[in-house]
C-alpha cells in the first residue's frame, strides 16, 4: 500500500478499515543468498539498499526482538555531518544527504526536520578548531557557518552567555543538520524492504553460526538453522557477543548510553544545541519535550539502563548553558548499548572468514549514520568492494595505525 494525503483522507472517510500490515511477518526460510544479523536501522536500511540498489531479493534480516526494540528507538534523533578528518566527513554528508530526500524515497513519514545545529564555542582555542572543522565540512560539500554571540542570542537569548567558567564566544552551526523521528526510521525501512520481497524476522536471536572449511555457510537461530551465500553482522552494542560466537574478537567495548525527555514545554529551542565545554546535547521534540543527553555511563555493560551519576553529570551540563532547564521535570530516561570502537569510528569491512562481513563500532554516530551505513554496506555485500566513502572503515586499521581518531582521544572507548 502506497501512502499519500488521499490515501489518509479515503481511509477516515472509511472508518480506517483498510489499512494494511506495514510487513509481512514470515517464517525463515532454509537458505537465503543474504542473511543480515540485526533488525535495527543498520540491519533494516542494508537489507533495503540491497533490494533498491542492488535488486537482490532473498534476503532475510534476523531481529532477536522485535522491530525498533535496540538503539534505533533508543536514541536523541540527532543527525549531522559536521565531522572533520577525511575518513568521516564525505561519510556523513552522504548521510546527511540521503536523509534529506528519505520520506519520499521509501514512502514513509519519518518526520525529518532540519532546524540546524548549534556547537557552542568557550574558548579561543576551541574557536580555531571549529573553524578547521568548518573549512574540512566545507570542502566536502556540506555547509557550515561560524557565529558570533550576538547572532546567537538572536535565536537563544536564553543561553547563559555570562558565565564566569564557560562565556559562550560564538558557536559553529549547520543549518542543515536536525532531528528525525528514530522508530519511524526503522518503520519505513523495514517497509521499504519488506515491499521488495526482503524477509523480516522477529524473535530469532542467532545463537551460532555455520561454518565449512573456513567459511560461513549459515547461522544457528532459537527458529532452527539457516544457511546462506554471505552472512552480515549488523547488532551494535551486541558486535563482540555475536562476533565471539565465531571464534572473533573485535576492538569494541560496550558501554551504556541514557537519554531524557522533559516534560512538554512551549516551543523554546530552534534546532539542536550542544555544549562545547562539556559532552551535553538537546533538541525539542514535537511533543514539546525537551530530549538530551551526554556521555556514556563509564563501566562496560550490556544493559539497556544507566546509573544516577550520570544523570547528575548530564543535567550539569544542561544547567551550564541553559540554567532555565532546573525547572523542567524529568519525564523519562532509556539506555542504549553502545559498541564504542578504540579510535571512535565505525567499521564496515569483510572478516578474516569468507563470507562473514561486519558492520559496528559506531559509538555515539549510529543513529545519524543509518542511511549510509546501510547504503556502503549494500554495496560491500553485492560487490565485494567497499564503497568509495567508507574505504577508512577497515577492521585491520588499528594493525596498520590508519586510525581515525575524530576526537583525538587515544585507544581510549569510554573517552569517545
Amino acid at each position: 500500500m502506497r501512502y499519500s494525503a488521499l490515501k489518509i483522507l479515503t481511509q477516515g472517510l472509511t472508518g480506517n478499515k483498510g489499512w494494511t500490515p506495514a510487513w509481512r511477518e514470515p517464517d525463515p526460510k532454509a537458505d537465503y543468498d543474504i542473511i543480515i544479523i540485526g533488525g535495527g536501522g543498520h540491519g533494516l536500511a542494508t537489507a533495503y539498499y540491497l533490494a533498491r540498489e542492488h535488486g537482490l531479493r532473498n534476503i532475510a534480516v534476523l531481529e532477536k526482538g522485535w522491530i525498533g526494540s535496540g538503539n534505533v528507538g533508543r536514541n536523541t534523533t540527532i543527525i549531522r555531518s559536521n565531522y572533520l578528518l577525511e575518513g568521516n566527513q564525505p561519510f556523513y554528508e552522504l548521510s546527511l544527504k540521503l536523509w534529506e530526500g528519505l520520506e519520499q524515497d521509501f514512502n514513509y513519514n519519518a518526520m525529518v526536520s532540519q532546524r540546524g545545529i548549534l556547537n557552542l564555542i568557550h574558548s579561543d582555542a576551541q574557536r580555531d578548531a571549529y573553524v578547521r572543522r568548518g573549512n574540512a565540512m566545507r570542502l566536502s560539500g556540506a555547509d557550515a557557518v561560524i557565529l558570533g554571540p550576538e547572532e546567537i542570542r538572536k535565536t537563544c537569548p536564553y543561553l547563559d552567555f555570562e558565565n564566569a567558567r564557560f562565556p559562550i564566544q560564538g558557536a559553529i552551526w549547520q543549518p542543515r543538520g536536525g532531528t528525525v523521528r528514530h522508530d519511524a526510521v526503522a518503520w519505513g525501512y523495514a517497509r521499504g524492504a519488506d515491499e521488495r520481497g526482503v524477509d523480516i524476522i522477529q524473535n530469532c536471536e542467532v545463537t551460532g553460526f555455520q561454518m565449512d572449511g573456513g567459511t560461513c555457510v549459515g547461522v544457528e537461530t532459537s527458529r532452527g538453522p539457516i544457511r546462506a551465500k554471505k552472512v552480515a553482522m549488523c547488532v551494535a552494542g551486541s558486535s563482540s557477543r555475536v562476533a565471539e560466537q565465531a571464534g572473533m574478537r573485535l576492538p569494541i567495548e560496550s558501554h551504556v548510553l541514557q537519554a531524557f525527555v522533559s516534560e512538554g514545554l512551549k516551543p523554546t529551542l530552534p534546532g539542536v544545541i550542544t555544549f562545547g565545554a562539556g559532552h551535553f546535547y538537546v533538541s525539542q521534540s514535537d511533543k514539546g519535550g525537551l530530549v538530551f543527553g551526554g556521555d556514556i555511563d563509564g563501566y562496560n555493560t550490556y544493559a539497556q539502563r544507566g546509573n544516577l551519576p550520570v544523570v547528575e553529570d548530564v543535567c550539569e551540563g544542561g544547567m551550564a548553558i541553559m540554567p532555565m532547564i532546573g525547572r523542567a521535570r524529568l519525564l523519562r530516561m532509556w539506555g542504549g548499548v553502545m559498541d564504542m570502537s578504540m579510535d571512535g569510528s565505525p567499521f564496515i569491512d569483510q572478516t578474516h572468514i569468507d563470507g562473514l562481513y561486519f558492520n559496528g563500532g559506531w559509538c555515539y554516530g549510529g543513529f545519524k549514520a543509518t542511511p549510509a551505513s546501510g547504503f556502503c554496506y549494500a554495496h560491500l555485500l553485492a560487490t565485494g568492494n567497499p564503497h568509495p566513502v567508507a574505504t577508512a572503515y577497515k577492521l585491520d586499521r588499528f594493525r596498520t595505525g590508519a586510525m581515525i581518531d575524530e576526537k583525538g582521544a587515544g585507544n581510549s572507548p569510554n573517552l569517545h
